[in-house]
């Protein structure tokens, strides 16, 4: 089996198989690399002329898609076509957590991930490595294997079309997945023939040190990833655990958390009290992992990782709580701008995001919602709300709707979100939200005025003589 991989398709361009196959192609300028996906509309965001338009935003993925596209970098709908011409094939497809059935609400669907084994089965020619990118449940790559093991061709004693199967999962953080791809703390290759672990390893080694080129067994690599996320996820749980104990004792979980932090046994990294967790994979991969150990009877291991979920969402559901309380016990009718809507800055990405439980809530207690988001599109927000904003040209033909229920307008304008506002309220630590005139600002807005930071991202001493009420996260000195 040849190690010099000359082709690669990647199936799957979302966030993670679009990303990693653009800085492959562009640290690899002698393969080519081409993504494929059935969402033909995708397709079309990833190679429109305007990069500006690209499906999913992270910092420098527009300067990489300018450089190699149309180069060694395609992206297109033809599936057979680059699947049959491909040394290697990366799975990078969504794994939802299933909603019916057997493990509905903690396993994953792996319908997608079957199809695509299926598709390489059907359409590879001679001996392809097929390389699980897709965030998977432990034994995934068995199911894979058994589908392409099926499909082998072996005639006159000599095989025409054979397989091997390697666990490469990604730790990206989104926001930063450019840097994170060109300077990773680690690449993890899990698979059993050294051959093909070795192919992967000499595409990575043209721009990662080998030292931070980990080789594992398949079935480490996989539950590497899931434990890896889950414990991201706890320490999210832990830190605002802390910060609502901060509120009640009048301690601040920011010096709490640069305390702790300075430990070198803890570290600093992801001690920022919010609104709570997001994005694609923690809460999914969490409870992938409480259904694997409920599997194999660990009850006990299951019951301590569904208990970060849970306090993630009773962490949300308090944000919204207390929003209702300091406005006097109702939100009904009352106008509060949303700052933020992607699960973190530097993305626009709202899978699980804490914005979505939040706003939800408050439209259910009445309150008329301005959301601004500068990277989130208004129909991803009406998609993850389940309601269709009203458009602010026709807010006096709405007033009667919107007089006995919540509702919510799409800020284009963030200079729409102030006036005559009760309350704003920060979720995502948009640069952007960090530079506003307060105290201009505290003029407009109708009074009292209170400013909800679930960022931490406000100076206290900027709003000092703004006559604007101000709760921050953990802060046991909130008004």
């Amino acid at each position: 089996m040849k190690t010099n991989i000359k082709n690669i398709c990647c199936i799957g361009a979302g966030y993670v198989g679009g990303p990693t196959m653009s800085v492959i192609a562009d640290k690899c300028p002698d393969i080519s690399v081409n993504v494929v996906d059935k969402n033909s509309e995708r397709i079309a965001l990833w190679n429109h002329s305007n990069l500006d338009l690209l499906p999913i935003y992270e910092p420098g993925l527009d300067e990489i898609i300018s450089r190699c596209r149309g180069k060694n970098l395609t992206f297109s709908t033809k599936i057979r076509e680059k699947i049959s011409s491909a040394d290697m094939v990366f799975i990078s497809v969504n794994t939802p957590t299933k909603t019916k059935g057997i493990g509905a609400g903690q396993a994953s669907d792996l319908k997608w991930v079957e199809a695509c084994a299926r598709d390489v089965a059907k359409f590879s020619i001679g001996h392809t490595i097929v390389v699980e990118k897709s965030t998977l449940p432990v034994k995934t790559a068995e199911v894979i294997k058994k589908i392409l093991e099926a499909s082998q061709i072996t005639k006159n004693f000599q095989i025409e079309k054979s397989f091997d199967v390697l666990s490469n999962p990604e730790f990206l953080a989104e926001g930063t997945a450019i840097k994170d791809l060109e300077k990773p703390d680690r690449v993890l290759i899990g698979g059993e023939k050294n051959d093909a672990i070795l192919a992967l390893h000499n595409i990575y080694s043209k721009w990662v040190p080998k030292e931070k080129i980990l080789h594992t067994n398949i079935w480490s690599s996989e539950l590497a990833k899931l434990t890896s996320n889950a414990f991201l996820a706890q320490r999210i749980s832990s830190i605002n655990s802390i910060g609502a104990i901060c509120e009640a004792t009048g301690a601040d979980v920011r010096e709490v958390a640069r305390a702790i932090g300075s430990d070198s046994r803890i570290g600093s990294k992801f001690l920022d009290a919010g609104p709570g967790f997001g994005g694609s994979c923690f809460k999914k991969d969490i409870l992938n992992l409480v259904y694997l150990s409920k599997y194999f009877g660990l009850d006990e291991v299951a019951s301590f990782w569904e208990g970060v979920v849970k306090l993630n969402h009773w962490h949300q559901k308090r944000i919204s709580i207390l929003v209702v309380e300091k406005l006097f016990g109702s939100v009904s009718n009352k106008k509060i701008g949303i700052l933020g809507f992607s699960f973190k800055a530097n993305t626009n990405d709202t899978r699980e995001s804490a914005a979505i439980s939040i706003c939800k809530d408050l439209i259910e207690e009445g309150a008329i919602l301005y959301i601004h988001d500068p990277k989130v599109e208004e129909n991803q927000i009406s998609k993850d709300l389940g309601l269709n904003s009203i458009n602010l040209n026709r807010k006096n033909k709405a007033k009667n709707k919107i007089q006995n229920s919540g509702d919510w307008f799409f800020a284009s304008n963030i200079d729409e979100i102030f006036p005559e506002a009760d309350a704003i309220l920060i979720l995502t630590e948009w640069k952007e939200y960090t530079n506003f005139d307060w105290e201009k600002i505290s003029t407009k807005m109708r009074r009292p005025a209170w400013i909800f930071d679930a960022r931490s991202i406000l100076d206290p001493k900027e709003l000092e003589n703004t006559n604007l009420n101000l709760w921050r996260i953990g802060d046991g000195f909130n008004t």
